[in-house]
């Protein structure tokens, strides 16, 4: 074999494992959750799952639940908790873990090391849809509120995994319990550094691009737009109208906030024609503005923050106007936010009546009946005081004085009260990287034209 040959082959097989390479740039949002639980201990392994699929140049790299592994590096003091509780008698030291990941695990078994940010927000998410129109006034919006209540306490019983429910609900009523990372907690990490993804997984990942993009495939808006005297015939709601996923490229908050401020989002997951031509590429970019920003205050008014994106600029290409809804988005559990029918996004209202049943409770061991046996009694004292979890309640009915039991159910629903009625409200806030689902439709009837 000749030098020339040989230099050729070496020539030829350096490109060969070059384009047998993706790379996963640094900066890329990589959103995971636990499927079961953990205890919550520093050094703790986490053996989490990919919540959504992550592209690059518009091919699927990594699908859904690929497997990332990291671990808990530290627990840091939950203060604003703690404080909560304390109130409540409950004197556990609540903590908030620290995690990294390190690792993913590819399907054929081999793995990549993996170098991410540290997040600490973790936390069960849900996908926030828009509800239903809001009807009646203030009294009709408090009946919604109890009634959602009472079907979700129906569901505490009644739903599948109800054995570890309650046991975590005695555990609640402890003033001193044993924490844990929750199943399904979730944290959305950026990678820190470049990854080589292997041809051979990039491959394998894009058998499922087709389903994964069945529902991005919408009518050829590209196509629709080079007939303006039809797109300008047609009705609003039959214009063409994309859904695009995407991530928020900076926290925003009702708290921080303000009118005018502009917005950005990066698209997660490519938009196909119904061709199969490229439409919006990963990457490309949202740009809008807060339209509504006012902070939580006191007496439980909830935080206000309403956001539109009004440009979609795609690599190379001039930014195009689009009109956008949020259609869905992304929420942590303890925020408990909710969307109303127009896409708008809020703290969900606070249950006003249920303090007026634990003060309804507080005084029944003050009604004395001649004819109630000590059973009775001993009931009225368990409901009164049981507002303050076990403790209240052993101390309560073992100290078997209605003056007592009355007092930790007053103490109770003083505390109830305050919160519902008398509190700061909760704010309104997107963290980075929190994924959302925007319906756009065009406004301007110019042709974009797909990327190449």
């Amino acid at each position: 074999m000749t030098l020339e040959s040989r230099v050729a082959g070496i020539l030829l097989s350096l490109s060969v494992s070059a384009c047998a390479q993706v790379t996963l740039p640094a900066g890329t949002p990589l959103p995971v959750a636990i499927p079961v639980h953990l205890p919550m201990l520093a050094g703790e392994t986490l053996r989490s799952e990919l919540l959504y699929p992550v592209y690059v140049d518009n091919k699927l790299v990594l699908p859904a639940h690929t497997i990332v592994l990291g671990l808990v590096l530290s627990l840091n003091p939950d203060h604003g908790r703690r404080v909560y509780a304390r109130f409540s008698a409950d004197f556990t030291p609540f903590r908030t873990p620290v995690v990294e990941f390190t690792s993913i695990l590819l399907k054929n078994g081999s793995s990549l090391p993996l170098a991410t940010s540290a997040a600490t927000d973790g936390a069960p998410i849900f996908r926030l849809t828009p509800g239903p129109p809001k009807r009646g006034g203030i009294i009709r919006q408090q009946y919604q509120v109890v009634k959602a209540s009472v079907r979700n306490q129906a569901l505490f019983y009644t739903a599948p995994g109800r054995g570890d429910r309650l046991k975590q609900l005695l555990y609640n009523q402890l003033p001193y319990h044993p924490q844990r990372i929750d199943q399904g907690t979730a944290w959305t990490v950026t990678t820190t550094a470049p990854l080589e993804l292997p041809a051979d997984s990039a491959m394998l990942a894009l058998v499922a691009v087709t389903p994964e993009a069945e529902n991005n495939h919408l009518p050829d808006f590209f196509d629709r737009l080079t007939a303006p005297d039809k797109l300008a015939q047609e009705a609003p709601e039959e214009r063409p109208k994309w859904l695009i996923q995407a991530y928020l490229d900076e926290p925003i908050s009702s708290a921080t906030s303000h009118v005018g401020e502009p917005v950005k989002a990066t698209v997660a997951v490519p938009i196909f024609n119904a061709d199969g031509s490229l439409a919006v590429p990963e990457g490309a970019v949202l740009t809008g503005t807060v339209t509504q920003a006012q902070p939580a205050r006191r007496f439980s008014h909830t935080g206000k923050l309403r956001f539109t994106f009004t440009t979609l600029t795609l690599p190379g290409a001039a930014p195009k106007n689009v009109r956008t809804t949020m259609a869905a988005a992304d929420a942590k559990t303890p925020q408990q936010l909710a969307m109303d029918s127009e896409g708008n996004v809020a703290p969900e209202p606070t249950n006003k009546v249920a303090p007026l049943i634990y003060a309804a409770l507080a005084a029944l061991p003050l009604h004395h009946d001649r004819d109630a046996d000590a059973g009775e009694q001993f009931g009225k004292n368990a409901l009164a005081s049981n507002s303050l979890g076990l403790i209240g309640f052993i101390i309560g009915t073992a100290s078997r004085q209605a003056a007592v039991s009355g007092a930790i159910g007053a103490y109770g629903a003083a505390v109830s009260m305050y919160r519902a009625y008398f509190a700061r409200g909760k704010e309104t806030a997107f963290a980075r990287n929190t994924r959302i689902v925007l319906k756009t439709e065009a406004t301007q009837v110019t042709r974009l034209k797909p990327a190449s």
